[in-house]
């Protein structure tokens, strides 16, 4: 009888609903247990237990999920083809409970480096890696991601709870025969039936509650005050959904900042002044005030990879990791400020801020057809040709990485140059050391043509490989000082990354002091791509895992060539140096204002900075910068209207053009 079978199915859905509900939550406890170190020392035992409670609820949408496809392709069908076997039912039951239980063992081993990398569950970098250089990710994962033993480890744990699951699905099932029972008794079963489907529906869909009021979902999941249990709530199942959402939104210009109904508003926040025009351009074109510097000959624009700011910190000299990068600043010619800002976390971002001009509003501008067809006004070539300049960039990767030579040859760049390209030895998956770039850029500079160059090193990335001992690094002396660091994970495999920065700041700042030597009439911007991924600790401060140096060095550079104080991000650079050497009237179009004028804030997809505060761009978390005092809200008010006006116009230019018309 089909409802005898009916009945059956059913509870084996429940069992298997249940059987992946619970391996969820002992992911979730599990993954907390074993990386406890990444937890606030002041969250206790009810703020473990509110993050476990408000995980089982949104992971009850999860193993609804699973539970509804087995009803869809098991149930359902014998419901209404009563002669299919119930051996065939219970295999698709099986087949599919083990193909989520092996998706989920999978993204549990993973969620262990990608949550030491980027301090989150499963989020955008995801998207990002499937447009990156797929074989290196590959090779990385195996080499210091552990993706062998850890695809092992996932393997042990689906066979494991494979067989577990065979066997709770093969318990037996409760029976309630109707059979014999007046049609009124079976209507009543009938519909009272699907009122408890109906109910049970609602009860999983709204995570534990009848209705959206009171449901929970990924983005009003995070209710502790600690990040990493906050993180925890996610399950891998509704982390990757989140990683989902978030892009549609994107795509949509449903970005926190972005808001499109107030285009023409936000325009004029960057404009400064009264604009009657349709386009945007005309919202941010600037005039030169005339040049603060003598012109140089070269303008050289390095991007270190990973070169997070707080080595520079006073609490860190220890480590003598940037000890290069602080020799320059105190020298007379030289300006920093570390209010500064990388446009994105991941180094796409940076490459792509600072070739169009545009600010990360997470698209890949590398990828959107509308970067190949036509350049961006606030494109970083045109000024600089205007300028009297050959704009080339140099890259230590394969060109072909992520779109990139293709971009910057649309938007204007003269030359794009990777390590095929002046023949630089393989250091690694990602390109060749430092040094053998920054010896290629020498070589190649002319004293008859001036030029811009933009540089993006790859040594300090994972894997990290770099003989250190030869390069003159000592490796075990660095070990003794992480070691002594709290809450660091790895000492002494921290102490092996900071070894590539030392490197990369050695090469680096040798490459400045030499360039200076052979042309004096050089000027030099040092910045990072991203500080994403090395920390001091499990818990670092927002400066600290976002924050990068912003370094101004060469002739005519003073210490008050540009405020002292200054905030400023990857978008403020080509302004700022528009404004110290171009004459006056020169015009040329920028989201972002000149550095020479003082901007309020800068920001990246995360963060917002000012010089008293750093922020959230996504809620409300504040932290103090270098014991100053500030309104929390004053400032967060300061800078959202920044971040809405130069996203609101980054997006509209990236997807619809200059016409504000544009539909």
């Amino acid at each position: 009888m089909r409802w005898n079978k009916f009945l059956e199915n059913i509870q084996s859905d429940l069992k298997l609903f249940a059987f992946i509900l619970a391996v969820l939550c002992l992911y979730r406890i599990s993954f907390m247990f074993i990386m406890n170190g990444y937890m606030e020392a002041d969250s206790g035992t009810s703020d473990i237990l509110l993050a476990n409670w408000a995980g089982l609820r949104l992971s009850l949408k999860t193993a609804g999920i699973v539970m509804a496809l087995s009803v869809i392709l098991g149930t359902l069908p014998q419901l209404i083809f009563n002669r299919l076997p119930q051996r065939i039912i219970g295999r698709i039951r099986l087949g599919i409970g083990t193909l989520f239980v092996f998706i989920f063992s999978v993204l549990f081993q993973g969620r262990f480096p990608y949550y030491q990398e980027y301090h989150m569950s499963y989020g955008m970098q995801i998207l990002q890696g499937l447009d990156d250089d797929r074989s290196a990710i590959f090779v990385m994962m195996i080499q210091e991601y552990g993706l062998i033993w850890r695809s092992a480890a996932a393997v042990a744990l689906t066979v494991v709870l494979y067989i577990a699951l065979k066997k709770i699905l093969n318990t037996k099932t409760l029976e309630y025969s109707i059979e014999g029972c007046t049609r009124l008794k079976k209507a009543l079963v009938y519909v009272g039936t699907l009122l408890c489907c109906v109910v049970y529906f609602l009860f999983v869909r709204f995570g534990g509650a009848f209705n959206y009021e009171h449901s929970i979902n990924w983005e009003n999941a995070g209710i502790t005050g600690d990040a990493f249990l906050n993180e925890c709530i996610l399950d891998d199942g509704q982390a990757m959904y989140r990683v989902r959402a978030m892009h549609d939104k994107m795509q949509a210009g449903n970005v926190s900042g972005v808001e499109k109904e107030h285009l023409r508003e936000y325009a004029a926040i960057l404009a400064g002044h009264d604009v009657n025009s349709d386009n945007i351009s005309e919202y941010i074109k600037r005039t030169a005030e005339g040049a603060k510097i003598a012109k140089p000959k070269h303008i050289f624009i390095i991007l270190g990879e990973t070169w997070m700011q707080w080595p520079l910190l006073d609490k860190y000299e220890n480590l003598h990791i940037a000890d290069g990068l602080k020799g320059l600043i105190k020298e007379d010619n030289c300006y920093y400020t570390p209010y500064f800002m990388p446009n994105g976390d991941f180094t796409s971002s940076a490459i792509t801020g600072m070739i169009t001009g545009l600010s990360n509003v997470n698209i890949s501008v590398n990828y959107q057809p509308r970067s190949f067809k036509e350049e961006y006004p606030t494109a970083i070539a045109k000024p600089f040709h205007d300028l009297g300049y050959r704009v080339d960039f140099w890259y230590g990767g394969i060109p072909t990485w992520d779109n990139i030579n293709s971009l910057a040859k649309s938007q204007g760049f003269d030359n794009f140059y990777g390590m095929p390209d002046f023949n630089g030895p393989k250091q690694s998956i990602w390109g060749t050391k430092d040094e053998y770039l920054f010896n290629a850029i020498k070589e190649h500079l002319s004293a008859e043509e001036p030029t811009v160059h933009i540089i993006m090193t790859t040594t300090n990335h994972p894997p990290y490989n770099l003989d250190l001992a030869a390069e003159g690094f000592d490796l075990e002396r660095e070990k003794q000082e992480t070691a002594k660091m709290e809450n660091l994970e790895n000492s002494d495999e921290m102490a092996v990354e900071f070894g590539h920065y030392w490197y990369m700041d050695k090469m680096a700042t040798r490459f400045v002091r030499e360039v200076s030597d052979m042309y004096p009439d050089s000027l030099f911007v040092i910045t990072g791509d991203h500080a994403v991924r090395s920390n001091p600790s499990r818990n670092p401060s927002m400066f600290e895992m976002q924050s990068v140096p912003f370094v101004l060095y060469g002739q005519g550079v003073t210490k008050d060539v540009l405020p002292s104080d200054v905030v400023g991000g990857h978008t403020s650079i080509m302004p700022t140096l528009v404004e110290l050497i171009a004459p006056k009237g020169f015009e040329y179009y920028s989201i972002a204002d000149s550095m020479t004028h003082s901007p309020k804030a800068a920001f990246n997809n995360a963060c917002w900075m000012t010089n008293t505060m750093m922020g959230a761009v996504d809620n409300n978390n504040t932290e103090i910068l270098f014991d100053k005092t500030g309104n929390a809200e004053e400032e967060n008010s300061k800078a959202m209207t920044i971040v809405k006006a130069m996203r609101t116009v980054s997006w509209w230019l990236l997807m619809k053009g200059n016409n504000i018309n544009q539909q």
